[in-house]
């Protein structure tokens, strides 16, 4: 990935010039764009990510309702929020490699179309079918969108700039939480579900219109074939360390966050009509570890994260009291919420001629995991206790702590490069 150079600005040498510039002589550098433009952008793509993130989690609050008008149970009704979570982990390295020699804005455009199409359908949706099918379509655009936006801010702001236009970008995912989802809800509660959806569908457009407007051409730098997604894993230490991380810190953290409520009414004591509140509190400071480890080196950031939240989640599970329940999960939410952003970052370094490739399987490992975490916390709820829940994900953080460190100390010559 190559960034524009500053207007005015000396044309660099061939020696300093970026890797993918240089291995590719029919590349032209052009002047680079405005700053304000760059930045303008950035805003654009990290919309998207909130469009998305928030139309995927959207039925969360709002399954009892849409199972009573469509008559299915809530467990049917819960449908909603697995299916597009697995279709995104198979679509991440899809939509890659089947994008091509496509410009990228166009690309994330039709994405994004897609979407507000989706969320315009299941507004209008007969029944529950025809809603799952619309799932379908958001899962399908998440993946793609998230895997592509992943490695775009080196192309669109100064490379000095690009762990903040990061953080910016994956700071549409914990906003969506904070945000996004707490209002689609109030929304539903107050005009119904489906204005809800109606609500998205407007989203989408404005995001869409925004993405038009505000995002220059983005021509790939290089094609993605199926063939080097498992090359990738096969020959890049640092890639698969990233994609075991992924893993065990996403399934730990839905292990554990999928049962929050629970853990927060019987382990903390905390009144139930605090628990909303409290949620947002978590968001809030989630949003705020975002952007703490935006600009931060990936893998001392993920050990501390995954470190901290190993002893976090263990706590929570054994400390009684609403005063410790509540600062624990403050700190919960602070730690997690730089988890995206620095997972982004280790595959970006790790594979830095490869960066789409390298975003579409820790998208597809990102979203598994959440299934998977949420899969086990329910065992672990349902055959032991609320507790269980974080116990078992403070377990999956400790592995994840190991797992980074192990790529960290052991073999600091090798994480991100080829055998």
């Amino acid at each position: 990935m190559t960034s524009a150079a500053a207007p005015g600005s000396p044309a660099p040498s061939p020696r300093h010039r970026p890797a993918a510039a240089a291995d590719d002589p029919g590349r032209t550098t052009a002047p680079g764009p405005a700053p304000w433009k760059g930045w303008a952008a950035v805003c654009a793509v990290a919309l998207g990510i909130f469009c998305l993130i928030t139309s995927e989690l959207l039925p969360v609050g709002l399954l009892t309702p849409i199972g009573a008008a469509l008559h299915v149970s809530d467990g049917t009704a819960g449908l909603m929020v697995t299916v597009p979570g697995l279709v995104a982990a198979l679509c991440a390295p899809l939509v890659t490699v089947g994008a091509g020699r496509r410009d990228r804005r166009l690309v994330l455009c039709v994405l994004i179309a897609l979407t507000t199409a989706a969320n315009l359908v299941a507004a209008f949706a007969p029944g529950f079918t025809v809603v799952l099918a619309a799932r379908v379509l958001v899962g399908a655009s998440l993946g793609g969108f998230w895997a592509i936006a992943g490695g775009l801010a080196v192309r669109l702001v100064p490379e000095r700039h690009a762990g903040r236009a990061t953080a910016l970008i994956f700071g549409g995912v914990p906003t969506a939480s904070v945000l996004g989802v707490p209002a689609g809800t109030l929304l539903g509660e107050l005009g119904g579900w489906r204005a809800a959806f109606a609500a998205m569908a407007v989203l989408g457009a404005v995001t869409l219109a925004a993405l038009i407007l505000l995002l220059p051409p983005l021509p790939p730098t290089r094609h993605v074939a199926f063939a080097e997604l498992p090359a990738l894993v096969r020959e890049n230490r640092g890639v698969r360390a990233g994609i075991a991380v992924t893993f065990l810190v996403v399934t730990g953290q839905f292990a554990a966050y999928t049962f929050v409520r629970p853990v927060l009414q019987d382990v903390s004591g905390i009144d139930p009509a605090h628990v909303s509140t409290l949620l947002l509190g978590y968001g809030v400071a989630g949003v705020a570890g975002n952007f703490l480890a935006g600009a931060r080196d990936a893998r001392r950031t993920l050990l501390v994260v995954s470190a901290s939240l190993a002893v976090v989640l263990a706590l929570m599970a054994a400390v009684p009291g609403a005063v410790a329940g509540t600062a624990l999960l403050l700190a919960w939410g602070l730690a997690y919420g730089g988890v995206s952003v620095s997972l982004q970052s280790w595959m970006t370094t790790s594979a830095p001629r490869a960066t789409e490739a390298a975003s579409s399987l820790m998208v597809a490992s990102f979203n598994l995991a959440i299934a998977t975490g949420a899969l086990l916390g329910g065992l672990a709820v349902d055959g032991i206790s609320a507790s269980a829940a974080p116990l078992g994900g403070s377990a999956l953080m400790l592995l994840a702590a190991v797992t980074v460190l192990t790529a960290t100390v052991r073999r600091p010559d090798e994480v991100g490069t080829p055998k």
